[in-house]
């Protein structure tokens, strides 16, 4: 352990010196959960719809009305007055407004004798986000029209009654998981995969080669080094995070303790998988050429930033043998659900099941020759 702790504290000491290793390890983590956690998740604002009212009669005043409502409150769109559709449709076309609301002809009539009454809703579906937002929108305004004014003493109608398990979880709560685990997985693209093979092109490692040193000790101490870089990348990004997103109860001692746990061996996992990848390379260039790649195959199956449920069968396959997924769900659970050690119990049995196939793997691969 002597001669693995001395190469622990010279990588140590060699990414502590580097402040761009830190910044990115640390921060750029950071300023991705901010910017995307408030770029996704919200609620759609401001669109500009066209409104063309055909019919002009009293029931038509009426959903005028309750459109105006909408822009007065929930602002979800802006009306804008058209006199013919023609026009609206042009607009919507090209993009001046993202959906047409039309009231037709004889619409009042036929709503207050009970014939077949239709309001129509154009959207501009290559903005799903849009185009359903505004849809959800006027469905619920249509229910409203359909309410009759006095209700029933005795009601019939099934009503579904929606209760909410946690308090409001926003996007960038839902982030947080896999900002965690992405500061993670930089400090060991950078802080153990790239560092560790710059030193083996420069010849830093014939200093190691030349002594007793085993294989085994050799692998030790490069991964040790990389879990202690990764638990203090991941223990930052968790607090601060954590923080920003206005994480309640954070700082509960057994909380705490289980954070600690999933993140020791998410960091172990992830460093020894990276080393596992990069024993056998001697070219500093590869890495760089296939962890941007390697980055995109992990984090976005993961879960990280929507949900496993609406992947296609292919893409839940890789979500299954994605280490980042069994980390981000752990983060997820301890995090937004306050889920106790006995929730992601198998998360961290798996993980450590990986780091230590992959260590295993990582010292077959090693070759301890110049």
């Amino acid at each position: 352990m002597t001669r693995a702790l001395a190469i622990v504290e010279r990588d140590l000491r060699k990414f502590f010196r580097s402040p761009m290793l830190l910044f990115a390890s640390l921060f750029l983590p950071l300023v991705q959960l901010v910017i995307l956690g408030n770029a996704f998740g919200g609620n759609i604002k401001n669109v500009q719809i066209g409104v063309v009212n055909e019919d002009r009669g009293p029931e038509a005043v009426g959903v005028l009305e309750k459109l105006n409502a909408v822009e007065a409150n929930a602002r979800t769109f802006v009306v804008d007055r058209y006199a013919d559709r023609a026009t609206a449709l042009h607009d919507l076309r090209e993009g001046a407004i993202g959906a047409v609301v039309i009231i037709p002809e004889h619409y009042s009539r036929d709503l207050l004798s009970h014939h077949d009454p239709k309001l129509a809703v154009v959207t501009d579906n290559s903005d799903q986000f849009v185009s359903n937002s505004v849809t959800a929108t006027m469905s619920a305004l249509v229910s409203a029209i359909n309410m009759p004014d006095v209700a029933p003493r005795d009601p019939t109608a099934l009503n579904l009654d929606v209760v909410e398990l946690y308090p409001y979880i926003n996007y960038m709560k839902y982030l947080l998981p896999g900002s965690i685990t992405l500061s993670i997985f930089v400090t060991a693209m950078i802080g153990g995969g790239i560092i560790y093979l710059d030193d083996k092109s420069r010849g830093v490692h014939e200093g190691y080669l030349v002594t007793p040193i085993t294989k085994f000790e050799l692998i030790l101490g490069f991964n040790l080094a990389g879990v202690t870089k990764g638990i203090l990348s991941g223990l930052v990004v968790l607090i601060l995070g954590a923080l920003l997103a206005g994480i309640p109860g954070l700082f509960e001692p057994l909380r705490l303790f289980n954070l600690l746990l999933l993140t020791v061996v998410t960091a172990t996992a992830l460093i020894a998988m990276m080393f596992f990848i990069v024993a056998r390379m001697n070219d500093p260039l590869t890495p760089r050429a296939i962890f941007g790649v390697l980055n995109t195959l992990l984090f976005f199956p993961s879960g990280a930033v929507y949900p496993i449920a609406a992947f296609p069968p292919w893409m839940r396959v890789i979500a299954r043998v994605d280490p980042f997924s069994f980390a981000v769900h752990g983060y997820r659970s301890l995090l937004l659900t306050q889920a106790g050690l006995a929730g992601v119990y198998s998360d961290i049995l798996i993980l450590i099941g990986i780091s230590i196939t992959m260590l295993l793997g990582a010292t077959l691969l090693f070759r301890r020759t110049f």
